[in-house]
Protein backbone atom coordinates (compact mmCIF):
# COMPACT_ATOMS: atom_id res chain seq x y z
CA UNK A 1 0.00 0.00 0.00
CA UNK A 2 1.27 3.47 -0.86
CA UNK A 3 -0.36 5.43 1.96
CA UNK A 4 -0.97 4.72 5.63
CA UNK A 5 -4.48 6.09 5.16
CA UNK A 6 -5.25 3.45 2.53
CA UNK A 7 -5.59 3.66 -1.26
CA UNK A 8 -6.19 7.04 -2.84
CA UNK A 9 -9.44 7.43 -4.77
CA UNK A 10 -8.44 9.19 -7.99
CA UNK A 11 -10.51 9.89 -11.09
CA UNK A 12 -9.12 10.54 -14.57
CA UNK A 13 -11.39 12.80 -16.61
CA UNK A 14 -10.29 11.45 -19.97
CA UNK A 15 -13.16 11.60 -22.44
CA UNK A 16 -11.27 10.11 -25.40
CA UNK A 17 -9.35 7.37 -23.56
CA UNK A 18 -11.84 4.52 -23.77
CA UNK A 19 -10.31 3.17 -26.97
CA UNK A 20 -6.89 2.84 -25.34
CA UNK A 21 -8.36 1.36 -22.17
CA UNK A 22 -10.24 -1.19 -24.28
CA UNK A 23 -7.11 -2.31 -26.10
CA UNK A 24 -6.22 0.43 -28.56
CA UNK A 25 -8.27 -0.87 -31.49
CA UNK A 26 -11.07 1.69 -31.42
CA UNK A 27 -11.71 5.37 -30.81
CA UNK A 28 -9.02 8.03 -30.55
CA UNK A 29 -5.45 6.77 -30.40
CA UNK A 30 -2.66 9.12 -29.49
CA UNK A 31 0.00 10.00 -26.99
CA UNK A 32 -2.40 11.58 -24.50
CA UNK A 33 -4.82 8.65 -24.52
CA UNK A 34 -2.03 6.12 -24.20
CA UNK A 35 -0.45 7.97 -21.28
CA UNK A 36 -3.78 8.25 -19.47
CA UNK A 37 -4.35 4.53 -19.87
CA UNK A 38 -0.81 3.71 -18.74
CA UNK A 39 -1.02 6.00 -15.69
CA UNK A 40 -4.38 4.62 -14.59
CA UNK A 41 -3.18 1.02 -14.78
CA UNK A 42 0.07 1.86 -12.95
CA UNK A 43 -1.81 3.48 -10.08
CA UNK A 44 -4.11 0.46 -9.81
CA UNK A 45 -1.04 -1.79 -9.60
CA UNK A 46 0.22 0.43 -6.76
CA UNK A 47 -2.97 -0.28 -4.85
CA UNK A 48 -4.95 2.87 -5.57
CA UNK A 49 -8.67 2.98 -6.37
CA UNK A 50 -8.82 4.45 -9.88
CA UNK A 51 -11.83 5.60 -11.86
CA UNK A 52 -11.96 7.10 -15.37
CA UNK A 53 -14.67 9.14 -17.09
CA UNK A 54 -14.89 8.64 -20.87
CA UNK A 55 -17.32 9.19 -23.70
CA UNK A 56 -19.95 6.53 -24.27
CA UNK A 57 -18.40 4.43 -27.03
CA UNK A 58 -20.74 1.47 -26.79
CA UNK A 59 -19.59 0.12 -23.43
CA UNK A 60 -23.09 -1.20 -22.80
CA UNK A 61 -23.21 -0.14 -19.14
CA UNK A 62 -22.82 3.02 -17.10
CA UNK A 63 -19.69 1.51 -15.60
CA UNK A 64 -17.28 -1.22 -16.68
CA UNK A 65 -14.06 -2.41 -15.06
CA UNK A 66 -10.97 -2.74 -17.25
CA UNK A 67 -7.73 -3.95 -15.64
CA UNK A 68 -8.97 -2.78 -12.26
CA UNK A 69 -9.95 0.72 -13.50
CA UNK A 70 -13.64 1.66 -13.07
CA UNK A 71 -14.55 3.25 -16.41
CA UNK A 72 -17.61 5.50 -16.05
CA UNK A 73 -19.35 6.65 -19.19
CA UNK A 74 -20.61 10.13 -19.93
CA UNK A 75 -22.74 10.77 -23.01
CA UNK A 76 -21.76 10.02 -26.61
CA UNK A 77 -19.52 12.69 -28.10
CA UNK A 78 -22.05 13.38 -30.88
CA UNK A 79 -25.14 13.17 -28.68
CA UNK A 80 -27.57 16.08 -28.45
CA UNK A 81 -28.42 19.04 -30.62
CA UNK A 82 -25.65 21.24 -32.07
CA UNK A 83 -25.32 24.40 -30.02
CA UNK A 84 -27.20 22.91 -27.07
CA UNK A 85 -25.17 19.75 -26.49
CA UNK A 86 -22.49 21.78 -24.67
CA UNK A 87 -24.91 22.10 -21.73
CA UNK A 88 -26.91 18.93 -22.26
CA UNK A 89 -25.96 16.20 -22.45
CA UNK A 90 -22.20 16.94 -22.29
CA UNK A 91 -22.01 19.05 -19.13
CA UNK A 92 -24.92 17.35 -17.37
CA UNK A 93 -23.54 13.86 -18.04
CA UNK A 94 -20.08 14.97 -16.89
CA UNK A 95 -21.53 16.25 -13.61
CA UNK A 96 -23.34 12.95 -13.12
CA UNK A 97 -20.13 11.00 -13.81
CA UNK A 98 -18.04 13.20 -11.48
CA UNK A 99 -20.49 12.52 -8.65
CA UNK A 100 -20.57 8.81 -9.43
CA UNK A 101 -16.75 8.63 -9.37
CA UNK A 102 -16.73 10.02 -5.81
CA UNK A 103 -12.93 10.46 -5.86
CA UNK A 104 -10.63 12.45 -3.61
CA UNK A 105 -8.55 13.76 -6.50
CA UNK A 106 -9.64 14.43 -10.08
CA UNK A 107 -7.02 14.56 -12.85
CA UNK A 108 -7.44 16.17 -16.28
CA UNK A 109 -4.87 16.43 -19.07
CA UNK A 110 -4.90 18.93 -22.00
CA UNK A 111 -6.47 22.38 -22.27
CA UNK A 112 -10.18 22.51 -23.05
CA UNK A 113 -13.43 23.78 -21.60
CA UNK A 114 -13.67 20.56 -19.56
CA UNK A 115 -10.72 21.83 -17.49
CA UNK A 116 -12.92 24.58 -16.11
CA UNK A 117 -15.95 22.35 -15.68
CA UNK A 118 -13.98 19.93 -13.53
CA UNK A 119 -12.47 22.79 -11.50
CA UNK A 120 -15.91 24.28 -10.84
CA UNK A 121 -17.31 20.96 -9.63
CA UNK A 122 -14.32 19.94 -7.50
CA UNK A 123 -14.23 23.32 -5.75
CA UNK A 124 -17.93 23.15 -4.97
CA UNK A 125 -17.75 19.50 -3.88
CA UNK A 126 -14.67 19.97 -1.70
CA UNK A 127 -12.50 17.67 -3.83
CA UNK A 128 -9.02 18.26 -5.25
CA UNK A 129 -8.10 18.92 -8.87
CA UNK A 130 -4.79 18.24 -10.65
CA UNK A 131 -4.28 19.52 -14.20
CA UNK A 132 -1.48 18.53 -16.57
CA UNK A 133 -0.47 20.28 -19.79
CA UNK A 134 -0.31 18.27 -23.00
CA UNK A 135 0.98 20.84 -25.48
CA UNK A 136 2.91 24.10 -25.57
CA UNK A 137 -0.27 25.85 -26.69
CA UNK A 138 -1.88 24.94 -23.36
CA UNK A 139 0.52 27.43 -21.78
CA UNK A 140 0.16 30.23 -24.33
CA UNK A 141 -2.42 32.92 -23.54
CA UNK A 142 -2.04 34.33 -27.05
CA UNK A 143 -2.93 30.99 -28.64
CA UNK A 144 -5.90 30.61 -26.32
CA UNK A 145 -7.35 33.80 -27.76
CA UNK A 146 -8.04 31.78 -30.92
CA UNK A 147 -10.53 29.64 -29.00
CA UNK A 148 -14.16 30.60 -28.41
CA UNK A 149 -14.87 32.93 -25.49
CA UNK A 150 -16.59 30.07 -23.65
CA UNK A 151 -13.56 27.81 -24.01
CA UNK A 152 -11.12 30.55 -23.01
CA UNK A 153 -13.01 31.48 -19.88
CA UNK A 154 -13.55 27.92 -18.73
CA UNK A 155 -9.99 26.82 -19.43
CA UNK A 156 -8.54 29.86 -17.67
CA UNK A 157 -10.78 29.23 -14.67
CA UNK A 158 -9.61 25.63 -14.50
CA UNK A 159 -5.96 26.57 -14.77
CA UNK A 160 -6.19 29.23 -12.06
CA UNK A 161 -8.20 27.04 -9.69
CA UNK A 162 -6.35 23.72 -9.96
CA UNK A 163 -4.84 22.51 -6.70
CA UNK A 164 -1.73 21.27 -8.50
CA UNK A 165 -0.39 21.95 -12.00
CA UNK A 166 1.97 19.67 -13.91
CA UNK A 167 3.98 20.77 -16.97
CA UNK A 168 5.80 18.52 -19.42
CA UNK A 169 8.87 20.74 -19.86
CA UNK A 170 10.75 23.64 -18.29
CA UNK A 171 9.65 25.81 -21.21
CA UNK A 172 6.00 25.03 -20.47
CA UNK A 173 6.52 25.84 -16.78
CA UNK A 174 7.98 29.24 -17.68
CA UNK A 175 5.18 29.91 -20.18
CA UNK A 176 2.56 29.19 -17.50
CA UNK A 177 4.28 31.69 -15.22
CA UNK A 178 4.62 34.34 -17.92
CA UNK A 179 1.17 33.99 -19.48
CA UNK A 180 -1.04 32.98 -16.56
CA UNK A 181 0.95 33.76 -13.40
CA UNK A 182 0.72 30.20 -12.05
CA UNK A 183 3.35 27.78 -10.77
CA UNK A 184 3.70 24.17 -11.87
CA UNK A 185 5.95 21.20 -11.33
CA UNK A 186 7.76 19.63 -14.29
CA UNK A 187 7.32 15.87 -14.58
CA UNK A 188 8.45 13.97 -17.71
CA UNK A 189 5.61 11.96 -19.19
CA UNK A 190 5.80 8.17 -18.72
CA UNK A 191 6.20 5.87 -21.69
CA UNK A 192 6.85 2.13 -21.86
CA UNK A 193 9.60 0.99 -24.24
CA UNK A 194 8.40 0.54 -27.80
CA UNK A 195 9.87 -2.97 -27.99
CA UNK A 196 10.99 -5.81 -25.78
CA UNK A 197 14.68 -5.16 -26.28
CA UNK A 198 15.40 -4.77 -29.99
CA UNK A 199 17.42 -1.72 -31.00
CA UNK A 200 17.50 0.59 -33.99
CA UNK A 201 20.75 0.40 -35.94
CA UNK A 202 22.66 2.41 -38.50
CA UNK A 203 21.58 1.17 -41.95
CA UNK A 204 25.16 0.77 -43.20
CA UNK A 205 25.12 0.04 -46.90
CA UNK A 206 21.35 -0.58 -46.94
CA UNK A 207 18.98 2.15 -48.12
CA UNK A 208 18.11 4.25 -45.07
CA UNK A 209 14.48 4.47 -43.98
CA UNK A 210 13.04 7.63 -42.45
CA UNK A 211 9.93 7.29 -40.29
CA UNK A 212 7.25 9.96 -39.86
CA UNK A 213 4.46 9.28 -37.35
CA UNK A 214 1.52 11.50 -36.59
CA UNK A 215 -1.89 12.87 -37.33
CA UNK A 216 -2.31 14.23 -40.86
CA UNK A 217 -3.06 17.88 -40.02
CA UNK A 218 -1.67 21.18 -41.25
CA UNK A 219 0.35 21.88 -38.09
CA UNK A 220 2.24 18.59 -38.54
CA UNK A 221 3.45 19.73 -41.98
CA UNK A 222 3.74 16.37 -43.72
CA UNK A 223 4.36 18.33 -46.93
CA UNK A 224 7.81 19.24 -45.57
CA UNK A 225 8.70 15.55 -45.30
CA UNK A 226 7.49 15.08 -48.87
CA UNK A 227 9.83 17.89 -49.97
CA UNK A 228 12.68 15.93 -48.36
CA UNK A 229 11.54 12.69 -50.02
CA UNK A 230 11.48 14.26 -53.48
CA UNK A 231 14.97 15.67 -52.93
CA UNK A 232 16.35 12.32 -51.70
CA UNK A 233 15.20 9.46 -53.98
CA UNK A 234 17.90 7.22 -52.47
CA UNK A 235 16.16 7.27 -49.05
CA UNK A 236 12.84 5.62 -48.20
CA UNK A 237 10.14 7.37 -46.19
CA UNK A 238 7.52 5.56 -44.10
CA UNK A 239 4.46 7.61 -43.11
CA UNK A 240 2.36 6.18 -40.27
CA UNK A 241 -0.84 8.00 -39.41
CA UNK A 242 -3.98 9.48 -40.82
CA UNK A 243 -6.34 12.40 -40.39
CA UNK A 244 -8.81 12.50 -37.52
CA UNK A 245 -11.35 13.37 -40.20
CA UNK A 246 -10.68 13.92 -43.91
CA UNK A 247 -10.05 17.56 -44.79
CA UNK A 248 -9.00 19.33 -48.00
CA UNK A 249 -5.49 19.55 -46.53
CA UNK A 250 -5.25 15.84 -45.70
CA UNK A 251 -6.73 14.83 -49.06
CA UNK A 252 -4.21 16.98 -50.91
CA UNK A 253 -1.10 15.98 -48.99
CA UNK A 254 -1.95 12.26 -49.02
CA UNK A 255 -2.59 12.38 -52.77
CA UNK A 256 0.80 13.99 -53.26
CA UNK A 257 2.49 11.39 -51.02
CA UNK A 258 0.92 8.55 -53.03
CA UNK A 259 2.62 9.86 -56.18
CA UNK A 260 6.15 9.81 -54.71
CA UNK A 261 7.77 6.39 -55.33
CA UNK A 262 10.03 6.38 -52.24
CA UNK A 263 7.15 7.12 -49.83
CA UNK A 264 5.06 4.36 -48.25
CA UNK A 265 1.75 5.34 -46.67
CA UNK A 266 0.92 2.93 -43.85
CA UNK A 267 -2.21 4.69 -42.59
CA UNK A 268 -3.07 4.39 -38.93
CA UNK A 269 -0.84 1.63 -37.61
CA UNK A 270 -1.85 -0.73 -34.81
CA UNK A 271 0.25 -0.33 -31.69
CA UNK A 272 1.79 -3.79 -31.86
CA UNK A 273 3.12 -3.06 -35.37
CA UNK A 274 4.86 0.21 -34.45
CA UNK A 275 8.02 -1.30 -32.87
CA UNK A 276 8.98 -2.88 -36.19
CA UNK A 277 8.76 0.51 -37.91
CA UNK A 278 10.90 2.21 -35.27
CA UNK A 279 13.51 -0.55 -35.33
CA UNK A 280 13.75 -0.52 -39.15
CA UNK A 281 14.28 3.23 -39.37
CA UNK A 282 17.47 5.26 -39.36
CA UNK A 283 15.60 8.32 -38.02
CA UNK A 284 12.28 9.48 -36.75
CA UNK A 285 11.49 12.76 -38.51
CA UNK A 286 9.22 15.42 -37.03
CA UNK A 287 8.12 18.38 -39.16
CA UNK A 288 5.69 20.05 -36.72
CA UNK A 289 5.57 23.76 -36.04
CA UNK A 290 4.76 23.26 -32.35
CA UNK A 291 4.10 20.28 -30.09
CA UNK A 292 4.00 19.37 -26.42
CA UNK A 293 6.32 16.45 -25.79
CA UNK A 294 5.57 13.96 -28.57
CA UNK A 295 5.05 10.39 -27.44
CA UNK A 296 6.61 9.36 -30.75
CA UNK A 297 9.93 10.89 -29.61
CA UNK A 298 9.84 8.77 -26.47
CA UNK A 299 9.01 5.61 -28.38
CA UNK A 300 11.83 6.28 -30.83
CA UNK A 301 14.38 7.01 -28.10
CA UNK A 302 13.31 3.87 -26.23
CA UNK A 303 14.84 1.80 -29.05
CA UNK A 304 17.81 4.14 -29.58
CA UNK A 305 16.39 5.81 -32.68
CA UNK A 306 17.66 9.40 -33.18
CA UNK A 307 15.12 12.12 -33.97
CA UNK A 308 15.66 14.71 -36.71
CA UNK A 309 13.14 17.45 -36.07
CA UNK A 310 11.95 21.00 -36.59
CA UNK A 311 10.61 20.98 -33.01
CA UNK A 312 12.87 20.46 -29.99
CA UNK A 313 11.20 20.13 -26.56
CA UNK A 314 13.26 21.93 -23.90
CA UNK A 315 16.14 21.99 -26.47
CA UNK A 316 16.84 18.37 -25.51
CA UNK A 317 17.70 17.12 -28.98
CA UNK A 318 20.32 19.80 -29.54
CA UNK A 319 21.74 19.95 -26.02
CA UNK A 320 21.86 16.20 -25.31
CA UNK A 321 22.67 14.97 -28.82
CA UNK A 322 19.49 12.94 -29.32
CA UNK A 323 19.49 13.50 -33.08
CA UNK A 324 19.47 16.82 -34.92
CA UNK A 325 17.37 19.96 -35.28
CA UNK A 326 16.67 21.92 -38.46
CA UNK A 327 14.32 24.67 -39.61
CA UNK A 328 13.31 23.56 -43.09
CA UNK A 329 13.34 20.66 -45.55
CA UNK A 330 16.90 21.27 -46.86
CA UNK A 331 18.13 21.47 -43.28
CA UNK A 332 16.42 18.21 -42.33
CA UNK A 333 17.98 16.42 -45.29
CA UNK A 334 21.38 17.92 -44.56
CA UNK A 335 21.27 16.67 -40.95
CA UNK A 336 20.12 13.21 -42.03
CA UNK A 337 22.93 12.88 -44.54
CA UNK A 338 25.51 14.05 -42.01
CA UNK A 339 24.49 11.35 -39.53
CA UNK A 340 24.24 8.68 -42.22
CA UNK A 341 27.75 9.56 -43.40
CA UNK A 342 29.15 9.03 -39.89
CA UNK A 343 28.17 5.72 -38.28
CA UNK A 344 30.06 6.81 -35.15
CA UNK A 345 28.01 10.02 -34.83
CA UNK A 346 24.78 8.11 -35.48
CA UNK A 347 25.73 5.51 -32.87
CA UNK A 348 26.48 8.18 -30.28
CA UNK A 349 23.10 9.82 -30.91
CA UNK A 350 21.46 6.41 -30.59
CA UNK A 351 23.17 5.67 -27.27
CA UNK A 352 22.36 9.12 -25.88
CA UNK A 353 18.72 8.73 -26.95
CA UNK A 354 18.37 5.42 -25.14
CA UNK A 355 20.17 6.74 -22.06
CA UNK A 356 17.96 9.83 -21.87
CA UNK A 357 14.79 7.72 -22.21
CA UNK A 358 15.82 5.22 -19.54
CA UNK A 359 16.81 7.93 -17.08
CA UNK A 360 13.71 10.11 -17.52
CA UNK A 361 10.65 8.45 -19.03
CA UNK A 362 10.33 4.83 -17.96
CA UNK A 363 7.09 4.46 -15.96
CA UNK A 364 9.00 3.16 -12.94
CA UNK A 365 11.11 6.33 -13.03
CA UNK A 366 8.43 8.98 -13.51
CA UNK A 367 5.11 7.61 -12.22
CA UNK A 368 6.18 7.86 -8.59
CA UNK A 369 6.40 11.64 -9.08
CA UNK A 370 2.82 11.79 -10.36
CA UNK A 371 1.73 9.65 -7.42
CA UNK A 372 3.35 12.07 -4.97
CA UNK A 373 1.55 15.04 -6.56
CA UNK A 374 -1.80 13.25 -6.28
CA UNK A 375 -1.14 12.32 -2.65
CA UNK A 376 0.00 15.82 -1.76
CA UNK A 377 -3.07 17.34 -3.47
CA UNK A 378 -5.30 15.05 -1.42
CA UNK A 379 -3.61 16.13 1.84
CA UNK A 380 -2.08 12.71 2.41
CA UNK A 381 1.49 13.97 2.07
CA UNK A 382 4.25 12.05 0.30
CA UNK A 383 4.44 8.34 -0.42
Amino acid sequence: MTSKAGPLRICFVAHSAYGEMAGGRRGDKGGIQRQQSLMARWLVARGHDVRMITWDEGQGADEVVIDGVRVIRACREDEGLPGLRFLHPRWTSLLRALRRADAEVYYHNAAEYVTGQVALWTRRAGRKFVFSTAHDTDCDAQFNRTRSLRERLLYRHGLLNADRLIAQTRIQRQMLRDHFGVDSVVIPMPCPPASTGARARHPGADPARVLWVGRIASGKRLEMLLDVAEAAPDLHFDVAGGPTRPTPYSDQVLARAARIPNVTLHGRVERERMPALYEAAAFLCCTSTIEGFPNTFLEAWSVGLPVVSTFDPDHLIAERGLGAVAQDAPGLLREMRALLASPAAWQKASEESLRYFNENHLPEVTMGRFERVFLEASGRGEV
